[in-house]
């Protein structure tokens, strides 16, 4: 690159950052690029999120960079926004551009959720920065799960229970035991009606759904609730055998379909109406989650949950940082009222040494980085 150049993009940074949007316009349309980056990768968008000027961050932004860019050490624009600038409108105009750019793509069938970012050390960085695309392009991301098994391949290769956790093939983490407390949280949500949870000696009444398997955290909590019907589907052959071996086929409420729950909705449909219906998947993406969503909700005459039901899902969207989560929070929210439910998401505060390095050591990506954890409540809403 050209000295001038560089120079030039040089100025940009500096007065990015010093929140300078009229001279960070003069200087693109002298031919400043805005997919520049110092040394450890920040971007144009990280400086005028560190500055806190909404303008300043318009201006990049529209200028084509992408709304989910990070720098060498994983950080977004987000974490500039509310950690250097304490600005918390600079944070919410990220936040509300992240979730429309996201509606675009998603409506275009370019976006993949959950786990988005766009790396400014990666070659699509690189490419998007060397063809300058439209800016409703650039938010076109590389999602991490492109780099793990797609669900298939998932289900066809081997997993490993490991103490405290279920592992892949790539030591991915599929399951956690950090997780139990907010699976007790879920369970609660699910079962309580009337501020009464049901207990190991109450009348069966619930009838309860989970799509999931894993380490069985939450199967085995709905069961200390007495369900009157608990039916769970598990994909994973290796799951499978484990469910087998530690007798969730014996109980007597309890019904296994083993497969993909895709191949197991017309049973699922026999079955009837759920009181709790509970989602926990691996190797899928969102467009997996949206695609069980309009199959239990789209069609009027076969919308699996109880019209007082409740339906919740683990919700690790984008669950490393916490623009990309709340970005994504939007997002299903609005996916999920468009097929007729109301989401509420209740705070639920994650322990620090879930989060700790020492407690994700071994695995190869951690998939929850966050003190809070937005828990889905999802209802039918009332038909007028």
């Amino acid at each position: 690159m050209e000295s001038s150049q560089l120079e030039l993009n040089s100025k940009l940074l500096n007065s990015c950052y010093d929140g300078d949007s009229e001279l960070v316009q003069e200087l693109l349309d002298f031919g400043a690029t805005v997919f520049c980056s110092d040394e450890t990768g920040r971007t144009p968008l990280h400086f005028a999120a560190a500055s806190g000027d909404v303008k300043t961050i318009e201006c990049v932004l529209n200028a084509g960079i992408p709304w989910n860019s990070i720098d060498d050490g994983k950080y977004s624009a987000g974490d500039y926004a509310l950690q250097t600038a304490n600005s918390k409108e600079a944070y919410d105009y990220l936040v509300e551009f992240g979730y429309k750019t996201e509606l675009v793509l998603k409506n275009l069938g370019k976006s993949n959720v959950p786990i988005t970012t766009v790396d400014t050390s990666t070659e699509e960085f690189k490419n998007i920065k060397e063809s300058n695309k439209e800016s409703q392009d650039l938010g076109k991301e590389t999602s991490i799960n492109k780099e793990l098994a797609s669900n298939i391949d998932y289900l066809n290769s081997p997993i490993t229970y490991i103490g405290d956790r279920l592992l892949d093939a790539q030591n991915n983490g599929v399951m956690m035991e950090w997780e139990e407390p907010i699976m007790y949280q879920h369970a609660l949500a699910m079962c309580k009606r009337n501020d009464e949870l049901p207990t190991s000696t109450s009348e069966p009444k619930l009838k309860v759904l989970n799509v999931g398997f894993g380490m069985g955290i939450i199967d085995s909590i709905l069961q200390t609730f007495n369900p009157k019907l608990h039916v769970i589907v598990e994909a994973h052959k290796d799951v499978y055998n484990f469910m087998i071996s530690q007798g969730w086929d014996k109980k007597p409420n309890v019904i296994i379909l083993f497969g993909r729950w895709q191949d197991k909705l017309p049973e699922l449909q026999e079955i009837g109406k759920f009181d709790a219906i509970f989602f926990d998947t691996f190797g899928e993406f969102y467009q997996d989650l949206h695609q069980f969503h309009t199959s239990i909700f789209g069609i009027k005459d076969k919308i699996l949950l109880e019209p007082s039901g409740i339906y919740s899902f683990f919700n690790g969207l984008g669950g490393h940082n916490l623009l990309f989560h709340d970005v994504y929070c939007k997002v299903v929210n609005y996916d999920l009222n468009l097929l007729g439910v109301d989401t509420k998401f209740v705070p639920v505060v994650v322990d620090d040494d879930s989060i700790s390095e020492e407690a994700w050591k071994g695995i190869n990506r951690p998939y929850w980085m966050l003190q809070q954890y937005n828990l889905p409540i999802c209802t039918l809403k009332k038909q007028s």
